[in-house]
């Protein structure tokens, strides 16, 4: 042997040149591929597109592990496999970090025209928006880097016009007011699938409700007495015998001396409190539901900056929410409408992307119709034409869509996808076109103006296993390789991802998307808690192949999701990998030496 072959195995020296070599020969590019005997089978996989804001976790590590294993099986196999990589362009998320880069400077993007934001935005993206890319190179996987997407390029963005377009062609995309989830830091409307909940300790407030012409009151138990401004109607369960006497009588708003109706709503719970609900349509969900039954009116008390907009309560006007309750509970208080207060444990939406409390309130908005598309994902599954592992996940899917509102489709930020709406100046008429700069289709006369709202970011990442085949053309690579055959999620995206891609593919190409869904597990501390960044309890996989080399990274996330969903990580596991590989490394010097 001409040079001399370490005792040790050092994948830091070796790793990277390996990619490289791999990448100069393009091998995972299955037209590169010197297959004969299996040339027309395919195996493709879609990668689930990491945001571009986004870096290298243990969830990443784990879930494309697993996927390039058996990549490189059918690869083995002699079937040609094809592995799509690509990024999603992530509006909130993307919006958010480079309006904080901006808060640096001292202005905010308002400060700046759209055009001007979105420039920022694509120069971030150019400098910082592949990185965890090139992590997924030092992970090894195998992807075929000469067909990457991402959900902003130009073809992708005609996918997802074009898609619009055929919704609201067939009668699925209307826009309306409605109660919505608003966050009012990122000034943006949310689904209900975007929220997260956080644990919160409250005050439960019993608030009296005197009855009109009577000395008599109703109780009412609530976290948030700052809404009772809003309030339209009091409601108790018609199953609720302890009410009966109170049906159709009137009870009056403490504060305000509204006179407000009391009904009966079997969408009342009547374990809750005292089972007396407080009726304020434009700030629940729920309470806009039973307004809708019982035509009750709409009175709004918070606004899009998260604050009281009641001029007739000067001494709470324009404060905050949460300063507001504070003042309102006083307030109730010197006047004698507090019965007694309770501390209470409760969960609270909040932002999935900055973690701000959500403000229900009422908004217009661009809505899809989902009944009949949460149909077509359910027949799916129901058919095996998509099959779900493990099985337990099935029930909770199929449950999860037959409970499903309408989507609320339409942001409120400048990044992303934009409407392709148009408002005729004259007649005040929306129409929907593919051009950038059309004619108005309403008056035939004015300029129209296209609307400033884009689209949620999961409508776009919905088409993503055929719009990274430039669908709705029939390109080569759509012919071959579409549908594909399996995609891996966590499964708190169950239905936020893989449901509406199921709806997607069937609805636009009368297809399923692929064939197989892999829900794989989640990857906890040792203790079984999950992972943080912002706790310091968060592995960046990164350094763990610094220091063992990505071989034994993969093999110690592997051994270990052999069993259960949920993974307690455990770097001994990686250590182990390490050592396998030094005796592989240890074997083949030994031949080679001799």
């Amino acid at each position: 042997m001409k040079k001399e072959i370490p005792k040790r195995y050092k994948p830091q020296e070796v790793e990277d040149r390996i990619y490289q070599f791999w990448e100069k020969l393009k091998i995972f590019n299955p037209e590169k591929l010197p297959l004969k005997k299996y040339k027309k089978k395919t195996f493709v996989v879609c990668i689930a597109p990491p945001n571009v804001t986004g870096s290298l976790h243990m969830g990443h590590a784990l879930e494309n592990t697993l996927l390039d294993l058996i990549l490189r099986l059918k690869r083995l196999q002699g079937i040609k496999t094809l592995w799509i990589p690509g990024t999603d362009h992530a509006g909130i998320a993307t919006q958010n970090v480079v309006e904080k880069e901006l808060k640096k400077e001292g202005f905010t993007r308002f400060d700046l025209k759209r055009e001007e934001f979105v420039q920022r935005i694509w120069e971030w993206k150019e400098k910082y928006g592949n990185i965890i890319l090139n992590q997924f190179k030092k992970l090894g996987l195998s992807l075929d880097f000469s067909r990457e997407r991402f959900t902003l390029d130009k073809d992708y963005s005609f996918s997802v016009k074009y898609a619009f377009y055929l919704y609201f062609k067939k009668g699925l995309i209307y826009r309306g007011k409605r109660v919505i989830n608003w966050c009012p830091r990122c000034k943006t409307s949310l689904s209900d699938l975007e929220l997260e909940y956080q644990e919160e300790k409250a005050k439960l407030y019993f608030v009296k409700y005197p009855i009109k012409d009577s000395k008599d009151y109703a109780l009412v138990a609530t976290t948030r007495p700052e809404t009772m401004l809003g309030d339209t109607a009091l409601a108790f369960n018609p199953k609720d015998k302890r009410y009966k006497h109170l049906e159709g009588k009137i009870a009056i708003l403490p504060l305000v001396q509204r006179e407000i109706p009391i009904i009966k709503d079997s969408l009342v719970d009547p374990e809750f409190g005292t089972g007396i609900l407080k009726v304020t349509p434009a700030h629940s969900i729920l309470d806009w539901e039973i307004s809708l039954k019982h035509k009750l009116p709409l009175i709004k008390v918070i606004n899009e900056e998260g604050k009281i907009d009641f001029p007739q309560l000067e001494k709470v006007h324009n404060l905050p929410s949460k300063e507001a309750r504070k003042k309102i509970v006083e307030l109730l208080k010197a006047q004698g409408f507090i019965a007694k207060e309770e501390d209470y444990l409760h969960k609270v939406p909040i932002c999935y992307r900055c973690h701000t409390e959500i403000e229900p309130l009422p908004s217009w908005q661009w809505f899809l119709k989902i009944k009949d598309l949460a149909n077509l994902a359910i027949e799916a599954v129901k058919k095996k034409e998509v099959e779900i592992i493990p099985q337990r996940y099935k029930k909770v899917y199929l449950e999860r869509l037959k409970q499903e509102r309408d989507w609320c489709i339409s942001r409120q930020i400048w990044w992303g996808h934009r409407l392709p709406v148009f408002e005729c100046q004259e007649k005040k008429k929306f129409f929907v076109s593919l051009k950038e700069n059309p004619k108005c289709k309403v008056c035939k006369n004015c300029k129209p103006k296209q609307v400033e709202e884009v689209l949620d970011t999961w409508f776009s990442s919905a088409l993503w296993p055929f719009a990274v085949f430039k669908w709705p053309r029939k390109t080569k690579d759509f012919k071959k390789y579409y549908p594909t055959d399996l995609i891996s999620s966590a499964r708190d995206i169950l239905h936020l991802w893989i449901a509406r891609m199921i709806f997607s593919g069937k609805f636009f190409t009368k297809k399923a998307p692929f064939k197989k869904v892999y829900i794989h597990g989640t990857i906890l501390t040792k203790e079984g808690k999950r992972m943080s960044k912002s706790l310091g309890t968060g592995i960046d996989p990164l350094e763990l192949i610094q220091k063992h080399g990505a071989d034994s990274v993969r093999f110690g996330l592997i051994w270990q999701a052999k069993g259960g969903q949920d993974i307690r990580f455990d770097e001994s596991l990686v250590l182990a990998g390490e050592k396998f590989c030094n005796k592989i490394w240890n074997a083949a010097r030994f031949i080679l030496l001799n």
